[in-house]
């Protein structure tokens, strides 16, 4: 086991010329353009080229419910990717970008950890190839074309009591979720009242992760409401002529990531939505590119499968015609402990009863695959030192009883050595066919997904609207959008929309205070109890622990 922090293990290791990883995938160098010796980006247009190709596997990785104790989904897919490759098997990764608002809050990284990890892991944590910055300013731009729009006459009647478009920073700020603008004269716009998100839960992250091709990502801004008018009618970027220059920001950032991991497995890393406030998933150009490029491709979804894996299956397999042929739930003996009541100070003790205590939280999300999904699980508990092998046996009791093989993986010791037997197990899964299934259907109202959702994926006994949402639905029915799908924004911590009811509660309901549409993305966002889309920095954030030297070389990210 090593005791050198992520950071020093990712730069001990000496990375590949990135023309060596894309030409293991039979990439010339017409087909990317270097964005240095160790990241290029793919013409997107490469996954036309190969459409008559056929698809590889899409093995999707999500978890059980988080907690701070750590699950380890990026670890896990990382590893399993190097697993596969040491078993014979053509594989790779699609995964999302990381927000700088985690890197330097909570997180301090998220590249994976220890031996199973993508690199150069201080790049993809900072700044990257600029997509999100791209992001923003497409955001940014149409932010401040509706308020040039107002300023200069406001021929489309925008009502600014009903503006719904907010500016987006790639940063924890809670100071700009409630600002006051256009202040000290009529030369300085409008006075109205406005807000920042953070720049993972723009719209517009989700339009380029769901776009199939740049015509596509047009249509899709074209679309994006922004306001309603003084008749209740919705306003659109295409109605504020936007959508041609927002594309011109976005044209490099549609193009997927390609970077490698230590054991120099191509990885995609493009797009980064959050699962809690938005869809959760990398791009589909790059899951698709993926698929075209290798035998087996390792996706993850964010947060729990109740969240990520949902709207995995719910949303981007709707709207992109994919669907994943296995499913890997990570698990850890710590958070099955903190399910079982132990605080985070004590879980480095023994203590089977209190994994048996928190058992249930795993087998729901268990359940909602096999049964909801109808697809087939295997569950990777992510080794931790202080594991025994009393509390390990139990898990996979309980798995057993079930018919649910289990994998002890321990890539971030071993690297892909420490997921062979995760590998093996499966592709054994991915080679028998499945009965994918949804959790609603299109055609179902509103309300009618939302309690599907809750009742099948939950394990709640449904939804509760406040009057705004009711009112919402049914201005969201009477413009058309009843037959999008839903992205629920709720708490990562917990089934209920309460972070504190830990385990697998019952008979609970979800509070549903606010509805709007994502028109160009395709989807309903409906947001549960007391979720915001902006989050705030900690106490004491990751940001005070990372530095840089003289010579360059950052520390503290992990």
């Amino acid at each position: 086991m090593s005791h050198l922090s992520d950071i020093e293990i990712a730069n001990q290791v000496k990375m590949k010329p990135i023309h060596e990883i894309a030409s293991q995938l039979g990439l010339s160098e017409e087909q990317y353009d270097l964005y240095g010796r160790y990241k290029a980006k793919i013409d997107h247009r490469e996954l036309e080229r190969r459409s008559q190709d056929a698809d590889g596997k899409l093995i999707l990785v999500t978890a059980m419910t988080p907690t701070p104790a750590g699950e380890g989904k990026t670890t896990t897919s990382v590893g399993l990717a190097d697993g596969l490759r040491q078993i014979g098997k053509k594989a790779m990764l699609a995964l999302r970008e990381p927000s700088l608002g985690p890197v330097f809050g909570m997180k301090g990284g998220a590249a994976g950890g220890g031996y199973a990890q993508v690199v150069p892991m201080e790049d993809i944590n900072l700044h990257f190839t600029g997509d999100f910055h791209a992001i923003g300013a497409a955001n940014n731009l149409l932010a401040a074309m509706l308020d040039n729009h107002i300023h200069h006459g406001n021929t489309l009647e925008i009502d600014t009591r009903r503006i719904t478009w907010k500016r987006v920073v790639d940063m924890n700020d809670r100071q700009l979720r409630y600002i006051v603008d256009g202040l000290q004269g009529k030369a300085n716009g409008v006075p109205r009242e406005d807000g920042y998100d953070i720049t993972v839960a723009s719209e517009i992250m989700a339009v380029l992760c769901l776009a199939h091709d740049l015509e596509d990502l047009k249509e899709k801004l074209r679309r994006i409401i922004v306001a309603y008018n003084f008749a209740g009618e919705p306003v659109t970027a295409g109605d504020l002529k936007a959508e041609g220059a927002m594309a011109a920001l976005l044209k490099e950032a549609m193009n997927p990531n390609l970077v490698q991991t230590l054991e120099h497995t191509p990885a995609l890393i493009h797009g980064g939505p959050f699962a809690n406030i938005a869809h959760g998933c990398n791009s589909l150009l790059a899951t698709k590119l993926a698929l075209k490029l290798a035998d087996y491709t390792v996706t993850e979804a964010g947060f729990g499968a109740d969240l990520g894996a949902e709207k995995f299956m719910d949303i981007k397999c709707r709207l992109g015609s994919v669907q994943p042929d296995a499913v890997v739930l990570v698990a850890t003996i710590r958070a099955l402990k903190m399910h079982g009541g132990v605080a985070l100070a004590d879980l480095g003790t023994e203590d089977v009863s209190a994994v048996e205590a928190g058992l249930p939280n795993l087998m729901k999300h268990i359940a909602t695959i096999q049964e909801v999904y109808g697809m087939p699980v295997v569950v990777a508990i992510n080794q931790f030192p202080t594991d025994t092998i009393a509390e390990q046996e139990a898990v996979e009791a309980a798995c057993r009883q079930l018919g649910v093989e289990v994998a002890v993986s321990e890539v971030w010791a071993k690297g892909g050595k420490g997921a062979i037997e995760l590998a093996e197990k499966v592709v054994s899964l991915a080679e028998h066919a499945s009965s994918f299934q949804y959790a609603y259907d299109s055609e179902d109202s509103i309300e009618t997904k939302l309690n599907k959702i809750v009742q099948k994926v939950y394990g709640g006994k449904g939804v509760v609207l406040s009057l705004a949402a009711k009112r919402e639905m049914a201005n969201l029915e009477r413009l058309g959008f009843g037959m999008y799908p839903i992205c629920v924004a709720k708490t990562q911590y917990s089934f209920s929309d309460n972070p504190k009811s830990l385990g697998a509660p019952e008979d609970f309901e979800i509070n549903i205070k606010q509805l709007k549409v994502s028109a160009g993305a395709g989807f309903i966002v409906a947001l549960a109890g007391d979720m915001m889309t902006m989050p705030g920095l900690p106490k004491s954030p990751a940001a005070e622990r990372i530095d840089i030297d003289r010579d360059g070389k950052i520390t503290g990210l992990f």
